[in-house]
């Protein structure tokens, strides 16, 4: 066998290099610790030798054997210096071995039958040293699977839940069962879990499975259960069971918009928790029993305040199976009186009535004009200023109601004040006109003047404004008319010069009333001196006339000239 050849060879060696030396060398064999390698299941094992403890360049030669058993050594493959490494194995390991630059095994495809003690022999000059090294093979499952899963599990009721496989492993798996992620504990009471390992007996690999028995809870609906290996960390895909109970409540859930107003549409939903779940309902309808089959709705439209009431609903099989549900239509109604547009005459009375029928507590709140009020108005004499618009608003939560109405105010003008005042220019008057009417009045005056301005005619009222520049003293009158009726006043006014006579008398200070006093008795002199002339001057006058014989006309037109001047004179002298 090339083995024993490869044998022979080596031995005829050792005899070439001497006998006695290989002898001396035997007295040293010395045998190191044991080292343990774990390796992977059909993966390339290396199995280190010597460590370094002796240098390359002083080993003669290497040899690799493995411990067959019973005390008996197999032989794998030597190594001498400065020579190819030669295989003499002729067993399982033929064309498995080969031996790395560092003298280590290299053992392919490593199997569990690999799991021995592997030993390096190293001669190196009279020193014969051997490093054994124990080899473990480790493989992880093929798969990690849940079988064999319940159909559906009952509450209260332990059940085989499933099994969990993990097959082809080295060692054994051992396999833990998980709800939710968290670790089940058998505790006898509800859980138990029972384990079994099968070794393959020409792989000697182990398969382990694991059975969870269980008592399932109404909260394990929707649980996921898995299995997970505790030396690899592997775990399975996870599985979900139907759990099955009575029912064991019921409710009735009411859906509508919020809040639930008349002509609205609400849905009554029966949810039971029994799984399977009931598929047929009775619906109380305040007296009336609707049975509803493969649903669990039943929907009221166009809601009115007489559908508040209590709803129930019961399972058809188990009537004492109920839920009831209070549901509350609102509603708001709101009545104004009066509404649209209201006419009254001033000083006349007007009833204000609101009507609220509502099912909750309200607020109101009054606006006129799009102007807010502090209180609700109140007519016991309508006043032109009452007119406008009035409107209510009225809320409840979320709901809300208005109500309006349009207050004209109707009756003949009157006019409030007539008054004067002078221009800012000294240079005209301006007559104000205020009145009160409604409709609208119209304003004419008993002069001319310019500048004319009106205000806008609100709440019943108008002024009206003119300038005038009066050269005498007159009244002046303002007229306001509407269909109704019409009303006048009037105003004296006195004219620019007169105002500037006036206002030149009411000086009073120092010089300008001694100068008023002195031309005042100048007056008076003068008007007594033009008094005597004249009274001399009609004697001699008439004297003469009677003497002379000249015409009585030509003295009447010098005596009526006289005459206009003493009376200029004496007008002076009064004012």
């Amino acid at each position: 066998m090339p083995g024993s050849n490869q044998c022979r060879k080596f031995n005829r060696r050792e005899r070439a290099g001497g006998i006695l030396l290989l002898l001396k060398a035997l007295l040293f064999v010395t045998a190191s610790s044991l080292e343990t390698i774990n390796g992977l299941y059909g993966g390339t094992l290396v199995i280190p030798c010597n460590t370094g403890a002796i240098k390359a360049e002083d080993i003669l030669i290497t040899k690799w054997k493995y411990d067959k058993g019973d005390g008996l050594a197999g032989d794998l493959l030597v190594k001498q210096r400065d020579q190819n490494t030669s295989i003499i194995a002729n067993d399982e390991y033929k064309g498995r071995v080969s031996m790395a630059a560092n003298f280590s095994l290299l053992l392919s495809d490593a199997r569990l039958t690999d799991q021995r003690t592997f030993t390096c022999m190293v001669v190196a000059g009279a020193n014969i040293v051997e490093y054994p090294v124990n080899i473990v093979v480790y493989k992880t499952p093929t798969e990690l699977k849940i079988s064999d899963k319940a159909e559906e599990l009952e509450i209260g009721k332990p059940t085989k839940l499933a099994t969990c496989v993990a097959a082809e492993a080295n060692p054994a798996a051992n396999i833990t069962w998980l709800k939710n992620n968290t670790p089940l504990v058998a505790d006898g009471d509800g859980t138990s879990i029972h384990a079994s390992v099968l070794v393959d007996p020409i792989t000697g690999l182990s398969t382990t499975s694991s059975v969870l028995e269980y008592s399932a809870k109404k909260e394990d609906t929707n649980a996921e259960f898995t299995c997970r290996t505790v030396e690899d960390d592997l775990v399975s895909q996870p599985v979900t069971f139907t759990i099955t109970y009575s029912t064991e409540n019921v409710v009735l859930q009411v859906t509508a918009v919020d809040p639930l107003v008349e002509g609205d549409n609400l849905t009554l939903k029966c949810v039971a928790d029994g799984n399977p779940a009931p598929t047929s309902f009775n619906f109380h309808l305040k007296g009336e029993v609707v049975k509803v089959e493969n649903a669990n709705t039943y929907t009221i439209t166009n809601v009115t305040r007489d559908t508040s009431g209590e709803y129930k609903c019961s399972l058809v099989d188990n009537p004492t199976m109920e839920a009831s549900e209070e549901v509350v239509v609102k509603y708001l109604d709101v009545i104004l009186s009066p509404s649209g547009t209201v006419v009254k005459n001033a000083g006349e009375t007007l009833d204000l009535g609101l009507h609220i029928d509502s099912s909750e507590a309200t607020k109101v709140s009054w606006t006129k004009d799009n102007f807010k009020l502090n209180k609700e108005p109140k007519f016991t004499k309508v006043a032109y200023s009452d007119a406008g618009r009035y409107e209510c608003d009225v809320t409840m939560g979320l709901l809300n109601q208005k109500a309006s109405f349009e207050l004209v105010v109707e009756g003949a003008p009157v006019i409030r004040q007539l008054s004067k005042q002078r221009g800012d220019d000294g240079q005209h008057k301006v007559l104000v006109c205020e009145a009160e009417g409604s409709p609208k009045p119209s304003v004419s005056w008993s002069i001319n003047g310019t500048s004319l301005d009106e205000s806008p005619f609100i709440n019943g009222k108008i002024t009206h404004r003119i300038k005038v520049v009066p050269t005498a003293n007159l009244t002046v009158s303002c007229t306001v008319s509407n269909d109704f009726g019409m009303d006048t006043r009037t105003i004296n006014v006195s004219s620019l010069f007169e105002d500037v006579r006036v206002a030149k008398q009411g000086q009073t200070d120092g010089d300008q009333t001694r100068l008023v006093v002195g031309v005042v008795v100048g007056l008076l002199v003068a008007a007594v001196v033009l008094g005597l002339a004249y009274w001399v001057y009609m004697k001699k006058s008439k004297q003469g006339s009677w003497k002379t014989g000249e015409k009585e006309n030509g003295s009447s037109e010098e005596e009526k000239k006289l005459e206009e001047k003493v009376e200029e004179n004496s007008q002076k002298a009064e004012v």
